[in-house]
């Protein structure tokens, strides 16, 4: 149902932290005219845990309405209360979303079977299309192949966001699954070698500032070209590495700024780009073919 880049999509903000409608609307517009695949509104690097419910909704439904149809939009609605993220899941619903992306619940450290019961019970409750979103690093629990098997006999679980980076992790999936289920990439490092194998596509933090790149690349790793995939990503993979120098968003949120795309703005805990690594980033935009010197001047 997706396929190839998608966006996984920072949330602007003002200054003061206040959601900026206006340059949503321009970042809409950008990766509508660069080809991105899809937007994941309001995932991670949307900073979905400093948005309280009723500014979640806002954020996706603003973002379908701008979209407008031309780009399909998947909405992140994760939450650790398996009622929140019902809640959230059917909003995203109402607002017109084409499906939800629903982390694993984080923090407070569910089995295996309370994995599987909290995503059948979002699942059941809200007929959209889903897609689980594995990500151990942040949330401190694995939901694993196994259980990944057993939620895909869900007719609308439809695919996972697999973002540890293995590809002996997303082979055991693609083995156990089938094409009941589709694979992404959450890991823009290995995202390409996870397409090879068979992966459809990338939910991508480095799309933010070099989507129509990313696309491309996208399109020749679905396609099996190995050679023209491989001479796109070399040219990525130093904004693959720098975009993560501290935690996500707060990198590609800063480079978006230096991009004029968005105003600074952040939300604590989460703190605007230190000083030390503001010239790292710019060189990577630079190396990366995203920024020549006279445009970031």
């Amino acid at each position: 149902m997706f396929q190839g880049s998608m966006v996984a999509l920072v949330t602007p903000m003002q200054e003061d932290g206040a959601i900026d409608d206006d340059s949503l609307q321009r970042l809409v517009e950008f990766h509508v005219e660069q080809h991105s695949d899809a937007l994941v509104s309001v995932g991670t690097t949307g900073e979905s845990a400093t948005l309280n419910e009723q500014e979640h909704c806002h954020v996706i439904r603003r973002t379908v309405e701008m979209a407008a149809g031309r780009i399909p939009i998947i909405a992140g609605t994760g939450a650790n209360s398996t009622r929140e993220a019902i809640d959230l899941t059917r909003c995203a619903m109402e607002a017109g979303a084409d499906a939800c992306l629903l982390v694993t619940p984080y923090y407070n450290k569910p089995t295996q079977e309370g994995l599987y019961l909290h995503h059948k019970a979002v699942a059941e409750a809200v007929p959209i299309p889903q897609i689980l979103y594995n990500v151990p690093g942040r949330t401190a629990v694995d939901i694993l192949p196994e259980t990944v098997a057993r939620l895909a006999q869900l007719e609308n679980i439809i695919g996972i966001k697999e973002a540890t980076g293995s590809m002996q992790r997303a082979q055991e999936i693609m083995d156990r699954c089938g094409d009941s289920l589709a694979v992404y990439s959450g890991d823009d490092a290995t995202a390409m070698e996870l397409m090879l194998l068979g992966g459809r596509g990338n939910i991508s933090v480095t799309a933010n500032v070099a989507p129509a790149a990313m696309h491309a690349m996208c399109v020749a790793a679905l396609a099996g070209d190995r050679e023209t995939a491989q001479r796109i990503n070399d040219r990525l993979n130093i904004l693959h590495s720098t975009l993560f120098v501290e935690s996500n968003p707060i990198p590609v949120k800063w480079a978006l700024h230096l991009m004029g795309m968005i105003p600074p703005g952040i939300r604590l805990p989460l703190t605007v780009l230190a000083e030390k690594h503001r010239e790292t980033v710019l060189q990577a935009l630079r190396q990366a073919g995203v920024l020549t010197e006279q445009e970031d001047l």
